[in-house]
């Protein structure tokens, strides 16, 4: 398998236990926080197509809050996925690198809320390499997310819907709902233990893709930069015909607090 992402780190970290720490796990914990980030999320899917092949996506995820007065935030949350897909002998499909098409998300969301919320548009840019690893079509449509914050715990749910509205005509329509139920706790040494269930729904071909996630993460400092270690596994409840039956997610995210 090629590799995507080399990430260097320092050798010697130790995990970050200070009291703004506290505070910058839970704000990793909430989608829409004012916080300044860039994860490096990997996923390695397994059992794919006759061949029981193999993809190993990552997705560079920076998240960018702007305040547009005292009030009220704006969040964009982009989603850029580097592609590496092998052995799944798809329609003919050989060993396939490059870029995906980027999800990119904007959120107005209140700076004080109980619960906290945010709504606005999502966007669908055809931005893959290749055309076995995108759609070829733009699409746009809604998103939200509630979630609440009691002490060490923080549960929600994020949700979209994408319309295609221009592209490639002889490509399948984007017609998909995702819901992302999920639920997360801290503990004192600031491990962050999260499940969460990442369910599309495609109105097109009418197939379900429910993957459930469960992943372990640490906050560490390294130079006085503070970043989140991660990793997981997930299980395909249910998956579209040819779909993967199990995977792993890891990574690390880089934290920028004001």
């Amino acid at each position: 398998m090629k590799t995507s992402l080399i990430l260097s780190l320092p050798l010697i970290v130790a995990p970050s236990l200070h009291a703004q720490d506290a505070d910058l796990a839970k704000q990793l914990a909430n989608p829409v926080s004012s916080l300044i980030s860039l994860p490096f999320q990997g996923n390695l899917d397994f059992g794919i197509g006759p061949g029981a092949g193999q993809k190993f996506t990552t997705n560079i995820q920076p998240v960018i809050p702007f305040a547009l007065n005292d009030d009220w935030n704006l969040i964009s949350r982009t989603i850029l996925p580097v592609v590496d897909v092998e052995g799944t002998q798809l329609g003919g499909l050989g060993d396939e690198f490059g870029l995906g098409d980027v999800v990119q998300s904007f959120f107005v969301s209140p700076q004080s809320s109980d619960p906290i919320w945010g709504l606005g548009p999502v966007l669908l840019l055809p931005t893959a390499t290749d055309s076995v690893l995108g759609g070829e079509k733009w699409g746009a449509g809604p998103t939200g997310v509630m979630l609440k914050q009691q002490g060490s715990w923080t549960y929600g749910t994020l949700v979209n819907h994408l319309w295609d509205f221009a592209g490639d005509d002889s490509r399948s329509s984007v017609n998909a709902t995702f819901i992302q139920p999920f639920v997360s706790y801290i503990t004192d040494s600031k491990t962050t233990y999260t499940i969460n269930v990442e369910s599309t729904y495609d109105w097109t071909s009418h197939q379900w893709s429910v993957p459930v996630n469960f992943v372990v993460n640490q906050l560490f400092t390294a130079g006085g930069q503070p970043f989140q270690l991660f990793g997981g596994v997930r299980y395909y409840v249910e998956k579209p015909t040819q779909g993967p039956d199990w995977g792993l997610r890891f990574g690390v995210t880089f934290l920028f607090p004001k």
